[in-house]
């Protein structure tokens, strides 16, 4: 057998082989690290290891998390596995002590169960078999002629991704958790590094802003700024604003309230090309009346826009495929994003790239 024979692979020398197997293997077995990481939020590692105030030996680790000797060893590969992706760090005590303890890194930090930022809820929702169980069908679900689910999640779970999600309390949860929480922490970015966008602005509308977390960030922030939050009426029944902050039960569909600017953060990644150009068209008719200050605010991935960050753009196509899966919607590279806008009839836009994978687009009437 001739292991050069395959196209393009005739010049390739073992090393070379073996470099392209261990890529292989590592793609393969990338799944494993994201299954310590879940083990190790259930087991509540990182608040073990914040708790205990300075770097935690592996015996004082498997102690606190009362596993049998037996398994002590099991404790250090998991813990070799998430040290190696960043989550922890293995630092020497003090040097008469001659031993190594874990500390927590910038991402483990994130990751502490009372942290209001973190994503915590959002790994265990993802892990949740509803979620993985569908990546399974989808070979199948591509192959699938016409008359086919429109996503491998309807395929797997027999109904409409978000009716799905509302009839499993648990995952709703979960996932009501993760945006509130990534709402802080998007609120926080924006706050330090894009506070500029709400220059000249009194009011805002936070669409499908649920329970408020990003209006309030917004308004303790700016203290001459209205937010209203518009969300459907069984979302927002019940909720407490405040002089600054009200919340509107609605249909982003139907109408917009008017204000001098419409925030759209991770709303149109979840929608179709038809379907987004409907939300900006009742954007743009809630923003007619803003005297020449309106505008549309939108937080969400401009595909591509960090091309030398090969991480960051791998993170981007992952949700692209999750969008996909999940509801039919798709992220969008900037010559999409424009299209859409110049569909809904907006003469402008501009993008500033400040918020991670994601970035925060001004579209102008």
């Amino acid at each position: 057998m001739n292991l050069g024979d395959g196209d393009g692979d005739a010049d390739a020398d073992a090393g070379e082989l073996l470099q392209a197997q261990a890529h292989v293997w590592n793609h393969v077995f990338s799944y494993i690290t994201s299954w310590c990481l879940k083990c190790a939020l259930q087991l509540g590692i990182p608040d073990l290891i914040h708790d205990h105030g300075r770097p935690m030996t592996l015996p004082d680790l498997v102690s606190a998390l009362h596993i049998r000797p037996a398994k002590a060893h099991c404790i250090g590969r998991l813990m070799r596995v998430l040290a190696h992706s960043g989550f922890f760090q293995l630092r020497d005590l003090e040097e008469e002590d001659r031993r190594s303890g874990y500390t927590l890194t910038t991402v483990s930090r994130l990751l502490l169960k009372n942290n209001p930022a973190g994503p915590a809820p959002f790994v265990l929702g993802t892990f949740h078999p509803f979620f993985t169980e569908p990546w399974h069908h989808l070979t199948t679900w591509l192959e699938d002629g016409e008359g086919a689910a429109p996503t491998i999640f309807e395929m797997a779970h027999g109904g409409p991704t978000w009716e799905v999600i509302r009839r499993d309390s648990e995952v709703n949860g979960l996932l009501s958790r993760a945006m509130d929480n990534d709402s802080r922490l998007v609120a926080k970015a924006v706050v330090e590094t894009c506070r500029g966008v709400f220059d000249g602005l009194s009011s805002v509308v936070d669409v499908g802003g649920e329970s408020g977390t990003m209006g309030r960030a917004i308004t303790d922030a700016f203290p001459r700024l209205e937010c209203t939050v518009l969300d459907l009426p069984n979302v927002v029944d019940g909720l407490v604003g405040s002089e600054r902050l009200k919340f509107v039960g609605g249909d982003m569909f139907v109408a917009i309230p008017p204000a001098d600017a419409v925030l759209l953060k991770w709303i149109l990644h979840n929608w179709s090309d038809e379907k987004c150009i409907d939300i900006l068209k009742r954007s743009k008719e809630a923003i007619s009346g803003a005297g020449g200050v309106g505008k549309v605010i939108i937080i969400d991935i401009v595909v591509g826009n960090q091309a030398d960050d090969h991480r960051s753009t791998e993170t981007q196509l992952f949700w692209d495929m999750l969008m996909m899966a999940t509801v039919d919607a798709k992220e969008r590279g900037e010559e999409e994003w424009e299209k859409l806008f110049v569909d809904a009839g907006f003469s402008g836009y501009k993008i500033i790239s400040h918020l991670g994978v994601r970035s925060l687009i001004e579209v102008y009437p």
